[in-house]
């Protein structure tokens, strides 16, 4: 019987999955991904940090923040030149999707967001699938965004919403799905998962699923991110999360999201090659490709052509699931009257991130 596509699930629902004996839960997930997609096809994607640093949020886990003292270099906007660039070699090695991420809190209608339009424009021109991560964003904002070709929009949602408060006080919650439904408006396929590792407890995990399931359509990707320790964050002494929590959960946001891609992303350095073939077995259907995601180390190429003939894995070519966007001149046509919205800001402390910051 194929699995359904449920909105409705609950947390027992979900804890059941995520609790189910190993074997059978792989098994399960096995089966539903091959009801919604090629097993033997992973999508290669490439991450390019097109700007590095300075942010002004407090996330417990991020080392671009402004915050805390921690050892990554700090980079002004790139040219569209530099990333055409790295988008070019990214295609040589087999990636089909680049996603670009620029550390700010929120988009703003000035000249390095016009800049960022340019960069999606020239990688879509290059038939590859184009997804920004720049914070939130208008309905306006989204619109010229997909004008530009922009394929998706990445806006994870992190945790569930009891342990977020433990991890974020400078945007509420809320706000990330604001953020999400002014994607959907605009036409942009959305990109939406989490972390896993600092701290949250399995419900949380759950909770965190039932938010992204309760989306009317599912994300079309769900990135799945173990925590990666980054020194002098608050997290930096955070244990690293076992394989087996990433596989279960790689399983369980499979059966749960059976439509969605799920995107194996931050952590892979902590795997053994056994580990992240248990998580393809489970229904991972994208890993990031290069050296480094934004900050943090991640498996060569050489390494995961490797791991690619061993499984007998092929990569995903660009737009499987999805039309080309066609690019249209309007987006550069900035709005008269700019939405101004009055994001979030919750206000309350969380004390591990504020001795961090204190120290600096």
């Amino acid at each position: 019987m194929e699995a359904k596509i449920k909105h409705n699930w609950t947390v027992d629902e979900i804890l059941d999955i995520y609790n189910k004996p190993l074997i059978e839960l792989i098994y399960e997930a096995a089966t539903v991904h091959r009801q919604y997609h090629n097993p033997r096809e992973v999508q290669m994607s490439t991450l390019i940090s097109v700007k590095t640093g300075g942010c002004p949020e407090d996330c417990a886990y991020c080392p671009q923040s402004a915050r805390y003292q921690t050892k990554i270099q700090r980079n002004d906007l790139m040219s569209v030149d530099e990333v055409r660039e790295l988008a070019q070699k990214a295609k040589e090695g087999g990636s089909s999707r680049v996603c670009m991420g620029a550390a700010w809190r929120n988009v703003r209608d000035n000249e390095e967001f016009d800049n960022v339009l340019e960069m999606v424009r020239t990688v879509r021109e290059m038939d590859m699938e184009v997804c920004c991560t720049l914070g939130m964003l208008t309905e306006s904002q989204a619109k010229r965004l997909a004008d530009a070709g922009l394929y998706a929009y990445n806006h994870n949602v992190d945790t569930s919403e009891d342990y977020y408060k433990e991890i974020i006080s400078t945007r509420g919650y809320e706000d990330r799905f604001k953020t999400i439904e002014n994607t959907r408006k605009a036409g942009l396929t959305v990109c939406s998962g989490g972390i896993i590792g600092m701290g949250e407890s399995v419900e949380d995990r759950a909770k965190m699923l039932l938010a992204l399931a309760a989306l009317n359509p599912h994300p079309e990707s769900v990135p799945i991110n173990a925590l990666v320790p980054v020194e002098g964050t608050p997290l930096d002494e955070q244990e690293i999360v076992p394989v087996w929590d990433v596989v279960r959960m790689i399983a369980t946001a499979r059966i749960v999201l059976p439509d969605s891609t799920i995107r194996l992303s931050a952590g892979r350095t902590q795997m053994s090659k056994e580990g992240q073939a248990l998580c393809f077995m489970a229904g991972a259907g994208s890993i990031f490709s290069g050296d480094k995601l934004l900050t943090t180390p991640n498996p060569s190429e050489n390494e995961d052509a490797e791991l690619f003939a061993l499984l007998g894995l092929q990569p995903t070519k660009p737009y499987k699931k999805g039309d080309k966007p066609q690019i249209k001149e309007t987006y550069k046509e900035k709005p008269l009257n700019a939405e101004k919205p009055k994001w979030s800001r919750p206000g309350h402390t969380i004390e591990r991130n504020k001795e961090k910051y204190a120290k600096k």
